[in-house]
Order: C-alpha cells, then structure tokens, then sequence
C-alpha cells in the first residue's frame, strides 16, 4: 500500500528525472504518462514489477541473490521501525481494561434485563426536554460558547450553591464547566497531581479514580470502609465505615489530595458530619486538597442528610466540589459536569480545560441553565425535582431490597444514590462452565447470570484495588433508576430463579 502511494506520488509529475524513473527504467519499465492516467500506471507499473521480480528469482537458480527490499529502495522506514513509533505512553501502561466497556456489551442482548451500568430509562422531566427542543433552533444557540461554561449556566449554579455554600460564588471564577463529572475530575486531577505525588482513595471507589491519578504520574494510596457487626438487623450502607486512625496513617508529606465520595458509589453510603469532620481536620492539618465528588447530591433518603464538606471550617480553600446535570435530571447522555471552588484552584482547572475540551455543547447548557431556575424557584415544593426524584427512587430502591432478599441476595440498602449491592455468595451459583478461571468470582458470576438469567449487573471487585479485591468479589451491583416495566421484567426472572431453588 505505501509502494503504491508513493508511486501515484512520483507519477504525478511524469519527470523523467524522478528518483522512481532511474530505479525503474534500468529494469526495462518506462511508465508512459500520456497513454496512460496514474492510477492505471501504478498498476501497470506494480504488475510488471512483480513479474519480473519472479522471473529473476527462476533464472538466478543457485546464485546468490542479495535481496533489496522496496522499502530500501523508495526510502521507506521498515515496519518494524514504524511500530516502535507506535507504542503507547507509560503513563496508560495497564490502564486499558475497563468493566463498562465489558459489561455494557454483553448486556447489549436485548433479551437481557440491564441494572447494570447507571443508565436510567426513567423519563427526564418534561420541561428539560422542552427547553432543550426550543433552544436547538435558536441559530446563537448552535454555536460556540465561553470555554469555562456558559455565562447563563455559571450563573445558574452559582444561584443554586450559594444557598447552600452562605456564600456569593463568583460565576466565572470560581466555576468551570465540562464534559459531566468525569471531566470535572480529570481537570482537578490533572491541574493538581504530578510525579511523586499521593492521593488517598477510599475503597471501593468509583473505577476511574485510581487510573486517572496514575495517569497524571501520581499514586493512589487505598483506604478501605469497612463493614461493621450488623448482628441480624438489615444490612445498610452506614454501616460501612472509616477507621480514623487507619485513614489518619494514609497521611505524609506526599500527600497532595483526597478524594471523597458521598453519597457514595457504589455503597450509597451517604457520610454524616462527624465522618466529614475527621476528614476536614486531616486536610487541614496536612495541608491536603478534597476533592469531593457529590454528583448523587440530590439523591438523599428518608432519614438522611447530605453535608458538602466545602462548607465546614477551614475547607472551602481546599475543596473542589464535584456536580453533574447527568445524575440532577437523570440526563446522562448531556455529559455536563462543573467543579466549584476557590479562585485559587479552579483557575488550574480552567487551564486543563482549554487545553483540552475548551468548551461544551451551548444548546445543552443554555436548556441546563433554564431547567435549573424553573427548580430554584421552588425548591422548598414536593414538585421540585431535587425533591420528587429522591421521593420516587426510595419506592423503587425498597422494591429492589424485597427482590434481591426472596433471591437469597443479601443487599446493603442505600442512603443515597441510586445503587444496591448485594452478596450473592449465599446463592452457590455453579461457574463450572465460565472459560477464564482466573477472573475474580464477582466477574464470573455476573456473566454467568447475564447469560444464564438474562439479568446483568457489575462486579463490585471493578471498584477495588487489586490487595482488597478479595473482599469485595463476592458483591454485585444493581442500578434501580429504571421504569417500573423494567422492574417488572427483573422481578420475573429473580422470582423464577427463587422457583427454580426450592
């Protein structure tokens, strides 16, 4: 394919002075340019080549043939050469393995009932979707926007957080928008953490946390929750806890930050004041940044309150706020998130960001920035969503609890979020037929359910550190953001599945 580039390249100019002409013309090819186009050329002139390449071959029987190759002859760098050039970075050495990237595909059967990955098929809002339907024929509409987010979205949110925040924040300082909460991370990541650095992670953790501190040259050092004695009673996420003293130890002069999770994915541990505090004070005694990713803010149940730890003592300096219109209105298709902080921290941020995304979709910040102020408006009333999502995924989430319990799955009922994980080593499922005996047990028994079952979730051991996997792969995790039709189809397969036991 190169030889036959090259050739076009050099008949374009049909010179008899052409490096090709004087390597070709002692072998008897003299291309003619004006019978012949130069793809018809290239052809006539590789034909020719060949044969008489293979007639050479017969004719120099016990000769010694000293082999010149074409790549040699054209200048040509071997393949060789090439893909040494091609290899990639250290710094995604090992990283390219991903469990959405797995499991979403083998749920993709349409006959599988998927309550994996966290994709809701409830409805967003109607007025969402309305705004953003008038917004796309707004011709302004279409086009780009201010890179750190959009004046009327910034605004937006710095309305909304300064309720919460009893603070003005400065919309185009102390914002930036980018594409969802991913990238909110990657900034905070990449503007802060370098070589040498640690940053403390909590276990289990959501998966992206760990690969994108190494990327950025750093190590993750893990912390992990542990469960305490329930003694009978029902399993919850608050039962899983922080030791102080274990996580005060994770502390040295290398450590630069920590990422906090809450309400927490996958646990739905939703953290109370007096957990934040312990973290508050190692932050500011070591002189560390938070970084706190609450994208499941809204998401609160009965009994439960969610703190942003950027509003204890001595944190808001120090803290990187993590939000996503994704997880607000269940749009996660938008992929729109923002990071909220301090001047001093999020101008690093805006940095990585226009060096790399720049700016977001206007159209779905504009419909963002309405759908917030239609909710601003009345967020003290039950129709508020912040209030009726909550409202409505608690029914669901008690429903999954009932589900998974007539199983034999022992869940871990959530505060917050919109996960539930639950224990399925009771079940004594048989694997025997599941190919990769290495993989974690969490691993194959999500494939043998999805494909046994038709009912797919995600391994919780793809939220640990390889030391702690162990512990967790006998955990899968379920999403229950879905429309009662499809909790209904769950609920069927897992009531035959109980049939099929007794």
């Amino acid at each position: 394919m190169l030889l036959l580039c090259y050739l076009r390249e050099e008949l374009g100019s049909c010179s008899f002075h052409s490096p090709l002409y004087k390597v070709l013309a002692p072998l008897g090819l003299r291309p003619s340019c004006c019978n012949l186009n130069t793809s018809q050329t290239c052809c006539c002139l590789l034909r020719n080549f060949m044969f008489l390449a293979q007639r050479s071959l017969c004719n120099l029987g016990s000769k010694v043939l000293r082999t010149v190759s074409a790549s040699k002859i054209l200048g040509l760098s071997t393949s060789t050469e090439m893909s040494s050039k091609f290899k990639n970075a250290k710094r995604i050495e090992g990283l390219d393995s991903n469990v959405w990237v797995e499991f979403t595909q083998l749920a993709a059967d349409p006959t599988v009932v998927n309550l994996g990955q966290g994709l809701p098929d409830i409805s967003p809002p109607e007025y969402v979707k309305e705004k953003l339907s008038k917004i796309a024929a707004v011709d302004s509409m279409n086009q780009y926007t201010r890179g750190f987010g959009h004046l009327s979205l910034v605004k937006a949110l710095s309305c909304l957080y300064g309720k919460f925040y009893q603070k003005q924040i400065n919309p185009t300082e102390e914002i930036v928008v980018t594409v969802g909460a991913y990238g909110s991370l990657f900034n905070a990541i990449q503007g802060f953490i370098e070589e040498g650095d640690e940053v403390i992670v909590m276990v289990p953790f959501y998966d992206c946390y760990g690969p994108m501190v190494s990327m950025a040259g750093g190590t993750p050092v893990f912390v992990p929750l542990r469960s305490k004695p329930v003694d009978g009673k029902r399993w919850c996420s608050s039962d899983w806890t922080l030791d102080p003293q274990e996580l005060a130890s994770k502390f040295n002069s290398k450590t630069k930050a920590i990422i906090l999770n809450t309400p927490h994915n996958p646990l739905g541990k939703v953290f109370t004041r007096e957990e934040l505090q312990v973290i508050a004070d190692l932050c500011i005694k070591h002189d560390t940044l938070c970084i706190s990713d609450e994208v499941y803010e809204w998401i609160v149940y009965t009994g439960k309150k969610h703190f942003k730890i950027a509003t204890f003592p001595g944190m808001w300096e120090r803290t990187i706020t993590i939000g996503s219109a994704g997880k607000t209105f269940s749009v996660t298709g938008w992929k729109l998130g923002w990071s909220i902080g301090p001047k001093h921290l999020i101008k690093h941020l805006q940095t990585v960001n226009q060096n790399s995304i720049f700016a977001c979709a206007t159209p779905l910040q504009e419909a963002l920035a309405q759908a917030l102020w239609v909710d601003i408006k009345r967020m003290d009333e039950p129709e508020c969503y912040f209030n009726s999502l909550p409202k409505e995924l608690e029914g669901k989430r008690d429903r999954m609890v009932r589900l998974l319990d007539s199983a034999g799955l022992r869940p871990i009922v959530p505060d917050g979020g919109y996960f539930i994980i639950a224990d399925v080593s009771l079940l004594d499922a048989d694997l025997s037929d599941m190919k990769d005996s290495s993989e974690p047990y969490d691993y194959k028994f999500v494939k043998w359910m999805t494909k046994n079952k038709k009912l797919s979730a995600i391994p919780v051991s793809a939220f640990c550190n390889a030391e702690v996997k162990s512990q967790f792969e006998k955990f899968v995790r379920f999403c229950f953001i879905k429309k009662d039709t499809t909790l209904d189809a769950a609920e069927e397969i897992i009531k035959a599945w109980s049939s099929q036991k007794s």
